[in-house]
């Protein structure tokens, strides 16, 4: 696998992060209306939370990206509580596929959790994402249906699937590495 460096987006990546969020979640699932969700926008989400990029080292080329809950912000989705570290978003461009980037990126999110001392991860996918989904049951997250749909004034507006790790059963990176 290429080198690749995981950091926060910069400013003038945002329009390119779109492009190829837009382009993965197309190529999965066929295009898909957006209406007036101000976070299919980077520079929107960035505002509130961290956009995150997966970046080949040699070409500077952006590969693939991840919206986490900024360290001690707002949670992105409304049933998620103070143990628990949120994201969505998280996409591979076409190209970079079947190269580990979206294990990586996951990965990447639990050791985030560790490091602020968040003891859960926790997303929510949409039903027909199940290449998604057998990649988060691949790094050690469990269904949680109890969390399913998303929720907004106390009427179940979308069919989401919820996911969660507890971050003590899955090994540190530094641990991998020793």
């Amino acid at each position: 696998m290429t080198a690749v460096q995981i950091r926060l987006a910069a400013d003038d990546e945002y329009e390119r992060i779109d492009e190829f969020i837009r382009s993965a979640y197309e190529h999965d699932y066929g295009p898909r209306e957006h209406g007036d969700d101000p976070m299919r926008l980077a520079r929107n989400r960035a505002q509130a939370y961290d956009v995150w990029v997966a970046v080949d080292a040699e070409k500077g080329e952006i590969l693939g990206s991840v919206t986490t809950a900024s360290a001690g912000g707002s949670p992105l989705m409304e049933d998620a509580g103070p143990e628990d570290l949120t994201f969505r978003l998280l996409a591979v461009a076409p190209q970079a596929r079947r190269r580990g980037l979206g294990a990586a990126l996951t990965r990447h999110v639990i050791e985030l959790a560790r490091e602020r001392g968040i003891p859960r991860v926790f997303l929510k996918s949409a039903p027909q994402m199940t290449g998604a989904h057998a990649l988060y049951l691949a790094t050690g997250f469990h269904r949680d249906p109890e969390r399913d749909g998303l929720w907004i004034d106390g009427r179940k507006v979308l069919e989401l699937h919820a996911f969660l790790v507890d971050i003590d059963t899955i090994p540190s990176l530094q641990e991998n590495h020793a």
